[in-house]
């Protein structure tokens, strides 16, 4: 059987994106040569691949099987073929995902310095704090806090160690005074962050005499956008709860005053974190270049200024 592996590809990117809109878009092709291309795939296996719907498709048990047994090698085959032409600038598209909470990462110059340094290169990055693997939803690499990260990945650190923090607004504090141990938190007004509709408020963990503990406080706001929490807590509306980097604007300002710091140690940072590869793509040789240069250079005491971490954002 003669089969055309660009169909395969076309497949595998409407089993990763389950729309065949945003297949196409992946693709740089219309939602119909997708469409088209799904069809002539299946006559030519002779089955059924997709479940089809208004708003989304779904594979058919047929076709789970069949995206478990191409997705890896379709990777591998396409990772060889980059390879292959590795004799200029890299180029392509390189996905990645990243946490809301990765500051350093999102906040602007290490990924402007990136393409200013690769033309060739277009990035693609997804924000987001679900936790996922990158490879079968065909990213690249992601940027995670190193605890979260699975042992078979390659980490590379964009970070020190980081540490979260308790904040308030001075007239908060003024009014219903600062808590001087962790567990006070549940006699005061919180903001909270959850990951998504549906689930618990993250709770918030500290340290005592070296021994990890958690406060279930119960938040009289609960959000998934950081920036409401920090607009909240400016304006005096409680405690909030959060890494460190991300208030620093606000603490060196004096807008936010830092609480129970003694109960808060540090904990490894931001890694950039990608599958293990005996030859990654030039594209991707190219981020985890700049990544360890740009932390090389931090390391060195001459980090270049950060929009998010030296002057705050509009609020």
């Amino acid at each position: 059987m003669e089969l055309d592996l660009n169909l395969l590809r076309v497949f595998r990117a409407v089993a990763e994106g389950h729309n065949f809109r945003e297949a196409g878009d992946r693709l740089g092709v219309t939602r119909s040569a997708v469409s088209q291309g799904i069809r002539r795939l299946e006559d030519t296996l002779g089955v059924a691949l997709v479940q089809r719907s208004t708003r989304s498709v779904r594979l058919t048990e047929a076709g789970e099987r069949l995206f478990r047994e191409v997705a890896q090698p379709l990777t591998t085959l396409d990772t060889a073929l980059e390879g292959a032409h590795d004799d200029g600038p890299p180029r392509g598209l390189l996905r990645v995902t990243a946490t809301s909470i990765a500051e350093r990462f999102l906040s602007g110059p290490l990924l402007a310095g990136f393409v200013q340094a690769h033309p060739g290169i277009t990035l693609d990055v997804t924000v987001s704090d679900e936790e996922f693997d990158i490879v079968a939803a065909g990213f690249d690499a992601g940027v995670r806090l190193g605890e979260v990260i699975e042992q078979d990945m390659v980490a590379v650190p964009v970070t020190g160690p980081q540490r979260e923090l308790a904040v308030a607004a001075p007239d908060y504090i003024a009014r219903h005074g600062a808590p001087r141990h962790p567990r006070e938190l549940v006699d005061h007004r919180c903001i909270g962050w959850r990951m998504t509709p549906g689930v618990a408020p993250h709770r918030w963990e500290f340290v005592e005499h070296g021994q990890p503990f958690d406060v279930q406080v119960d938040p009289q706001i609960t959000t998934n956008d950081m920036l409401l929490m920090i607009r909240t807590a400016l304006a005096g509306g409680g405690i909030t709860f959060g890494i460190e980097e991300t208030f620093r604007p606000w603490v060196e300002r004096g807008d936010l005053v830092p609480l129970l710091e003694d109960f808060l140690p540090p904990f490894p940072g931001f890694f950039l974190y990608f599958p293990s590869r005996r030859h990654p793509p030039a594209k991707l040789r190219a981020l985890i270049d700049h990544v360890r240069a740009a932390r090389d250079h931090e390391d060195a005491g001459s980090a270049p200024a950060r929009t998010g971490a030296g002057s705050a954002p509009p609020v």
